[in-house]
């Protein structure tokens, strides 16, 4: 379990590693920062679009061997980032990422039921989906450190690296995993069609990513903009940012995901709303770091979410979670950019906040129906 959370850390690491480097890549290659948000919206259409077709494709393939097949494809990527000689090459490489982010989380994302027994599910899934969190404690504010001292280029080149040590550490510790069933396409629209709970699943997903994402693809403006934050503090803050998601993430592991997901869901809405408007920098600092715990229990929670509600087929209602969850980057990263290039930084926190308001919900009409007059 261990190693696969490296992975998850790996290559969230890799997916939102430009989050904090947007403004040198962008200076270095000639482009905006709304352009240079393509960084995550391109990995993230393609890993929307390679969580299920991985998930297919792998057919009766052992699952250790694509994912250590798809951890050796995204640290090759991110080396090939480093040394790329203009930005069309580097969004190429972004490319591989996503097929690497796509395929693993889909199959990753599942394994708990599989490497522990079923008491320990929730807490597994909590330590494997640490790994989300954890690269933003550790990963996305390590590379904006790296990319300040040494140069984005060295930020890719030490993910490329970290990719390698994961793939070591897979190759050794994961034991066989050959498929417990043999997944069809036609499985996974049949899937949405007949099951209600994962049909409001992928929903609130879309709206909580792409709230998310929106607003934190340009954190580093937004701090810098609206918060008054000097751009030398960034990364310390999103090192803050971060340790807050672990918390929130195991805090939220072993809770009730519907409940759970619509507190999130509404304190990310207030959250949002405000550091889009209140300037200061302890204002913005608060917010940043209430931010990070609200949005740490998010990926541990819609991943419980769909064991519970298709505890038959929890690798497909995974895959069609993680496609939604990456489609949803893509689509906050191309909103946010969207509105901060056409209107003002605050304008991508505010468009998050109402996303954010429509998830609490659409989770508050599911738990109802799930149980009248409760939350779940």
């Amino acid at each position: 379990m261990c190693a696969v959370a490296l992975g998850i850390f790996c290559l969230i690491t890799s997916e939102l590693l430009p989050v904090g480097l947007l403004t040198p890549v962008g200076a270095d290659l000639g482009v905006s920062d709304g352009t240079a948000g393509l960084m995550v919206t391109v990995p993230g259409l393609v890993a929307g679009f390679c969580a299920p077709l991985v998930t297919v494709g792998a057919g009766r393939l052992d699952r250790r061997l694509v994912l250590c097949v798809l951890i050796a494809l995204t640290a090759a990527a991110n080396l090939a980032a480093a040394v790329a000689p203009g930005f069309a090459v580097v969004l190429a490489a972004r490319l591989l990422v996503g097929v690497g982010v796509g395929g693993f989380w889909a199959v990753a994302g599942g394994l708990a039921v599989r490497l522990v027994p079923e008491r320990h599910v929730g807490r597994a899934t909590a330590l494997v989906f640490g790994g989300v969190p954890t690269a933003s404690v550790l990963g996305v504010p390590a590379g904006t450190l790296l990319g300040e001292l040494g140069g984005w280029r060295t930020a890719f080149a030490a993910v490329g690296a970290l990719g390698l040590v994961t793939l070591t550490a897979l190759v050794l510790l994961l034991p066989p995993l050959p498929p417990s069933r043999h997944i069809t396409f036609p499985e996974l629209p049949a899937l949405l069609r007949e099951n209600r709970a994962v049909r409001a699943g992928v929903a609130v997903t879309f709206l909580v990513v792409t709230g998310q994402f929106a607003a934190y693809t340009f954190v580093r403006p937004i701090l810098q903009d609206v918060s008054g934050i000097d751009s030398g503090l960034v990364s310390t803050l999103l090192l803050g940012y971060g340790v807050a998601g672990v918390a929130g993430n195991f805090l939220a592991g072993a809770r009730d995901p519907y409940r759970t997901l619509l507190v999130i869901s509404a304190a990310l809405a207030v959250i949002l709303a405000l550091i889009a408007v209140l300037p200061g920098p302890v204002a913005g600092t608060t917010l940043l770091l209430a931010w990070g715990l609200a949005y740490g229990g998010v990926s541990v929670s819609v991943q419980g979410w769909m064991i519970k509600a298709a505890p038959a087929a929890t690798e497909a209602a995974t895959s069609l979670m993680v496609a939604v969850f990456n489609l949803a980057i893509a689509a906050g990263a191309l909103f946010g950019g969207l509105a901060v290039d056409g209107l003002s930084a605050p304008a991508a926190p505010l468009g998050g906040a109402a996303l954010m308001l429509l998830s609490a919900l659409t989770v508050r009409a599911t738990a109802i129906r799930r149980r009248p007059g409760s939350l779940g």
